[in-house]
């Protein structure tokens, strides 16, 4: 450690001490050893919206599309990520820890209060994980986590759309508990775990009570399980080498019933013999059971099917598809008056996303994306539009089947 003549002047004098040289050292040492395997990165994300005529105060109930997103421009979310990511060691240690900023992550709702309120800012993961030498390595996540089943992710970036499927909407988000994860081989994975609740709300029990009633939710020792299973086609495999299959199951108590819930997953993306060209597929399935005592037969479901195809026609730009169709026998995909439902209580959605990508700025995604949503099936039913409901309640249904979205997205990535 090089030292000044005025500090030795000053140390001389007594009238300060100086730090044992290989101790001060070693301790910079281990923090910059710390600190140099830490990675911060993150986003921001915004977007304008165009629903086509009037009547736009009701809109298709996917994920993060609320009234309040259309016809203007919209500050989606900005992400923060702090992480270190595990080593090659045997006994491996690292954390990650994602922030969430932002209309869309009051949506989230990972930090619901006991009033039942939400923050625009949230922590979307937060876990540490660990790896054990078990044959392959057997890794860890304890904490807040992302879902384990799912097509698509929260991060829009990483999808191949910008808007969301109806499958991610009945899918839950995040876990608190415990997850672990290993290689079979370089083509099978396997996952299982366990968390307080089917989530969202971080640290939520299944024990505590309900915002809503101010009741237990009778569910003391209640836990969610869920497992995973993936499939990667191997090199020899000739053009569908890399092709992925996935399968996924979560079973827990949602406390927004409160009900029994079971989420299941199963998805497919396909490497094609056309340079570039990737299909996939995907369904989920979600079927609930009444918690309490008062209607212990009271049951419903929800499932969506999804067909994708992903064209990367030069180094920039890139096309992509997304052709949907949805059913569920309740609300699942939002009340009456902004999912219509048909006579029964029956829902029926079909939509169809086409999506521009072309990356002219770097760290800069850009897109362009329309969107058809139609409501399906025979019978009598509400449309989009209308007049929301009051404070009070009630509106007047809209009359229009079909919504049309023109939705510019812009996403830095940092």
């Amino acid at each position: 450690m090089k030292v000044s003549k005025r500090t030795m002047g000053l140390a001389a004098l007594g009238l300060i001490s100086l730090p044992g040289t290989g101790i001060s050292e070693e301790k910079m040492n281990q923090m910059w050893t710390a600190l140099s395997s830490t990675t911060i990165s993150g986003y921001v994300n915004t977007s304008v919206h165009w629903n086509t005529g009037t009547g736009n105060g009701f809109t298709p109930a996917y994920s993060y599309n609320g009234p309040g997103k259309q016809d203007g421009f919209n500050l989606n979310v900005v992400k923060l990520q702090i992480e270190k990511p595990l080593d090659e060691a045997q006994w491996a240690a690292g954390y990650k820890a994602e922030l969430l900023f932002g209309d869309d992550a009051v949506s989230y709702l990972t930090t619901l209060d006991s009033g039942g309120d939400s923050s625009a800012a949230s922590i979307k993961q937060a876990y540490v994980t660990l790896r054990a030498p078990v044959g392959n390595g057997l890794d860890f996540k304890m904490g807040a986590f992302d879902t384990i089943v799912g097509y698509e992710v929260f991060d829009a970036g990483s999808n191949p759309n910008y808007t969301r499927s109806y499958g991610f909407t009945i899918e839950p988000t995040t876990h608190t508990g415990l997850l672990a994860t290993y290689q079979l081989s370089k083509s099978a994975s396997v996952s299982a775990g366990i968390a307080n609740t089917h989530g969202p709300a971080i640290n939520e029990k299944a024990d505590s009570n309900n915002p809503a009633t101010g009741s237990p939710y009778q569910a003391e020792s209640y836990k969610t399980y869920m497992a995973s299973f993936a499939l990667t086609a191997p090199e020899d495999w000739g053009s569908l080498s890399g092709s992925t299959a996935y399968f996924g199951v979560v079973n827990g108590l949602n406390t927004s019933g409160p009900f029994d819930q079971t989420s299941w997953y199963v998805g497919v993306t396909l490497n094609t013999p056309v340079k570039n060209l990737k299909v996939g597929a995907s369904f989920d399935y979600l079927g609930t059971t009444e918690r309490f005592h008062t209607a212990p037969d009271n049951t419903s479901y929800a499932n969506a099917w999804a067909l994708y195809t992903s064209f990367q026609a030069t180094e920039k730009l890139s096309l992509h598809v997304r052709g949907e169709y949805a059913s569920t026998d309740t609300g699942f995909f939002g009340d009456d008056y902004v999912t219509p439902t048909l006579v029964g209580g029956n829902s029926e959605v079909v939509a169809l996303t086409g999506t521009i990508q072309y990356d002219l700025w770097k760290n800069v995604l850009s897109r362009l994306e329309i969107r058809w949503d139609h409501l399906a099936g025979d019978g009598d039913q509400t449309g989009y539009g209308g007049t929301p409901a009051g404070g009070g309640g009630g509106g007047t249904p809209g009359s229009k089947r079909d919504n049309v979205l023109v939705a510019a997205n812009l996403i830095y990535k940092f």
